[in-house]
């Protein structure tokens, strides 16, 4: 069997299964997330669903990949094994919320630089000291946009789980393609353990993945998009691919940044009802079938990659500037689209 089904197949089973105890684990420790004015679950559910992804995705590669393959997966597991850790402290609530933005998240993508795992841009251009460490420095802003937009996509039952897959899906369609074992084989453990999690976490949810899932996703969603490399394809439009499939938490987070900022807030510290998915629902979607058309837009971000892949360089910049101006005109328009305002802060007396 092909490792990339092996992987698949294991990191399924593994998340379908795990995530039970884990649920108990959760529920004995009081890792539980309670209603309150900005969330949309009305009952208690437990937290710590990240720790049955991530170990779908360990046993994932363990099983899958030989030693040498395994070895050059260590790099990505430390940083991903930090960003999970993070993200459950600040689960239990033991780490001030801005430590995972400005320490963790940094310190991971710091991690895949070390590893030698970094963008590529620059340097093909132009190599030297100074295109490696503009490399570098887009390489952390990457990891941390990435990281730091599937943390706040979290807020609606299957929501983050379910576009991660989708977009596991194409980056291993595209691995496969360009005949990246490791990076297929990495992507389809990741398809794998969250689409069984998604089994207990689509609405209703039975448990949530938490900070400490949802940043493991996006950290593995953003290497993903560094490891992919597609020689096949124009240099100057093939960065291109990773930013089309990673369309919908982009598209997410330039909307709820755009929209917090016009309103005085800082965008990733600001939680609130006023992400696409919330917006979608309160047009009359309700929150399933909102969710069920981000998958949507998913799938069409993902085709639009496909596309891309097909054209020429001139061709790849003008499909990228006509995506770039639909998403400006969409996020004006769902601008207007009801929503729950936040309330500022009080000031202490």
């Amino acid at each position: 069997m092909p490792p990339v089904l092996i992987a698949f197949t294991v990191a399924l089973l593994a998340s379908l299964s795990l995530t039970v105890p884990v649920r108990a684990l959760a529920l004995r420790m009081g890792m539980v997330d309670h209603p309150g004015p900005r969330k949309v679950h009305l009952t208690p559910i437990p937290l710590l669903g990240g720790l049955a992804i991530y170990l779908g995705v360990v046993l994932a590669i363990v099983v899958s990949m030989g030693g040498q393959a395994r070895a050059q997966m260590v790099g990505i597991f430390a940083g991903a094994t930090l960003v999970a850790l993070v993200g459950i402290l600040d689960d239990r609530g033991l780490l001030h919320h801005q430590i995972k933005l400005f320490v963790g998240m940094p310190l991971a993508a710091v991690i895949l630089i070390a590893a030698g795992i970094r963008v590529q841009l620059f340097e093909a251009i132009r190599p030297g000291l100074a295109a490696q460490v503009a490399d570098a420095g887009l390489t952390l802003l990457w990891v941390v946009g990435i990281t730091a937009a599937f943390s706040i996509f979290d807020h609606m039952d299957g929501l983050c789980a379910g576009v991660a897959a989708m977009a596991s899906v194409f980056f291993t369609v595209f691995a496969t393609w360009s005949g990246q074992v490791l990076v297929s084989t990495l992507a389809a453990a990741v398809l794998g353990a969250a689409v069984g999690f998604l089994r207990w976490n689509f609405k209703p949810a039975k448990i949530f993945m938490g900070d400490g899932g949802a940043m493991l996703l996006g950290f593995l969603m953003a290497t993903l998009g560094l490891k992919l490399r597609l020689t096949s394809l124009p240099h100057e439009t093939s960065w291109m691919i990773p930013v089309m499939i990673l369309g919908v938490p982009i598209f997410d987070t330039t909307l709820v940044s755009i929209s917090r900022s016009r309103r005085g807030f800082l965008p990733f510290t600001t939680p609130g009802k006023d992400h696409t998915a919330h917006r979608l629902a309160n047009l009359g979607l309700g929150q399933r079938r909102a969710v069920l058309a981000l998958y949507g837009l998913g799938a069409v971000f993902g085709i639009l990659a496909l596309v891309l892949s097909r054209l020429s360089a001139r061709q790849g910049y003008v499909l990228g500037a006509l995506t770039v101006v639909a998403v400006l005109v969409v996020v004006a328009l769902l601008e207007r689209a009801p929503y729950e305002r936040q309330q500022p802060r009080q000031k202490p007396a």
